[in-house]
């Protein structure tokens, strides 16, 4: 068992308390003491470190994650502990890579493939693909939750059509063995195949099965033109079965959308007085990131794949998708439509062409039209493409990072897609520090870094996380909270923060003057009996 000592530090302990000087001794896996500052000695302790001048915290915790994957990393993955980040939430938006059978192997895989790295899914069951993470060993802890759009394309493939009640059992047996497993909910997002094909039945007859413990997580229907009804949506099902729900990434999509995350968190906080328990997680951008299909509308991707680019070569198809995205009715969550080709900006592809342009510029370049730029994209690259979409405004994001049950995610998209991700991936945590407490003085760091640990710690049950003090997981991040900053841009994201001095996962340095320490310190952590063991 090794022993560390951090001295003379400025504590924050997390809970929204504020700061004094204070000792940290670490043992093993565990805070063993917390007292005044220079009262600790270092005699018997393997290491001693003096961080004068430096903020200690707990481990930050990314509260919206998609980072499945990354223990199949070659390298430890340097994105999020690079950030102070030492747990994250993964499974998010109804992505998994669980269950995976035989029989529905291939949908699984282009569904997956849309979104991840190539993998070599040797796995079906759930517990077996955890078997194969835990195996491979995790930079940060993970804390998994089960995707509704696999546990459906499972069940039933990538149709547009209710279940059959044998389907719905098949969904509800994967959701169980899930859970059983140790996934942690239920996650699911709705303007995605499969998912986009689920009522408000089928979800809350899958979250009715969730221990209570246990969390819905939702990418609601709708977040621009239908913000309120997408939110009114993921309350009902949270209501009628009488879940925990975690609303992602909350925003207001489009510029006929902006000014509506207000009523959206009135809606919230009704709804925490009729005892609904609900939070929503934020990252500090204008632009979101997803999959650059997400262009095209719903119907396009029934049937899955080979279905989804049949279309894309069939002309009554693609006049039919064009003359839709030209409209933003509010029937489906038209990006082009809210936002204009000039603030769709292509990411990450799988042939690494045009990167780093929006769409009218990729159709400038090669003398078509943004809507071809479009096709071709996803044609060359078989759907496999990502996309950044200047979508929000500032104030909104503001306003719904300063609620008081904001929580902080960075919706990073799994590493090791190469390309230009979004900078979210390499800056969330480091910009809140830097751009919303240092620069706008919006927030206190206190109040920061109570968002980033203690409260999302809360809202998914990690017992022994997002704290300092004795007895609590030895998760722990420096700072200097006058040079924290975020460097990831939107051209170059792969950029490491500045200001993150050390970060310590399970009692292990996993990161350390700018550079990961090789160590693969962090676990998978479990439900049991609405623990984390």
């Amino acid at each position: 068992m090794t022993s560390l000592l951090i001295k003379n530090c400025r504590l924050l302990d997390g809970t929204g308390a504020a700061e004094r000087p204070a000792d940290v001794l670490v043992s093993g896996k565990m805070i063993a003491a917390v007292a005044d500052a220079g009262s600790l000695v270092g005699r018997g302790v393997d290491r001693v470190v003096d961080a004068e001048g430096l903020v200690v915290a707990p481990g930050f915790i990314d509260a919206h994650s998609h980072a499945d994957s990354a223990p199949f990393l070659p390298e430890p993955d340097v994105s999020k502990i690079s950030q102070g980040v030492t747990t994250e939430i993964v499974g998010n938006c109804g992505f998994s890579l669980a269950p995976h059978p035989g029989d529905r192997s291939e949908e699984i895989q282009d569904m997956c493939g849309r979104l991840f790295p190539g993998l070599s899914f040797s796995w079906e069951t759930t517990q077996e693909f955890y078997r194969a993470t835990d195996a491979a060993g995790y930079t940060v802890n993970a804390v998994p939750l089960a995707g509704h759009h696999t546990i459906r394309a499972a069940a039933m493939g990538m149709d547009d059509r209710a279940p059959s009640p044998a389907e719905s059992a098949r969904m509800r047996a994967y959701l169980a063995d899930a859970l059983a497993a140790g996934a942690f909910g239920l996650s699911s997002g709705l303007i995605y195949a499969p998912g986009v094909y689920a009522t408000v039945d089928e979800l809350a007859g899958l979250a009715a099965t969730l221990p209570e413990d246990a969390v819905y997580t939702t990418h609601l229907r709708g977040e621009g033109l239908t913000l309120l009804d997408g939110v009114e949506e993921a309350l009902t099902v949270a209501e009628r079965v009488g879940c925990r729900l975690q609303i992602s990434h909350l925003k207001a999509a489009g510029k006929d959308a902006w000014g509506s995350v207000g009523p959206a968190m009135e809606l919230m906080d009704l709804a925490v007085g009729r005892g609904v328990e609900v939070h929503h997680d934020v990252y500090p951008y204008v632009a979101n990131s997803t999959m650059l299909l997400s262009c095209l509308p719903p119907w396009f991707q029934d049937g899955g794949h080979e279905a989804t680019m049949r279309r894309l070569r069939d002309p009554a198809a693609l006049a039919r998708a064009e003359a839709e995205l030209s409209r933003n009715d509010a029937s489906w969550e038209n990006w082009v439509g809210g936002s204009g080709w000039s603030r769709v900006l292509i990411a990450a592809t799988a042939d690494h062409q045009d990167e780093g342009l929006s769409l009218d510029e990729a159709a400038a370049r090669r003398g078509t039209t943004p809507f071809q730029a479009l096709v071709d994209t996803l044609l060359r690259n078989e759907l496999r493409a990502t996309m950044c979409v200047f979508a929000m405004r500032e104030e909104d994001v503001e306003a719904v990072l300063l609620h008081p049950r904001a929580l902080v995610g960075s919706d990073g998209l799994p590493p090791g897609t190469g390309g230009k991700p979004h900078p979210r991936l390499y800056g969330t945590f480091t910009r809140v520090l830097a751009r919303y407490v240092r620069d706008k003085e919006l927030l206190s760091l206190p109040e920061a870094v109570a968002k980033m640990t203690s409260r999302t710690a809360r809202a998914f049950g990690l017992e022994g996380r997002g704290v300092i003090g004795p007895g609590a997981a030895a998760d722990i991040v420096l700072f200097d909270p006058d040079r924290v900053r975020d460097k990831a841009t939107f051209l170059e994201p792969a950029q490491l923060s500045e200001g993150i001095e050390m970060v310590v996962v399970n009692g292990v340095v996993g990161y350390e003057q700018g550079e990961v320490t090789g160590v693969r310190a962090g676990r998978r952590l479990r439900r049991a009996e609405g623990r984390t063991i």
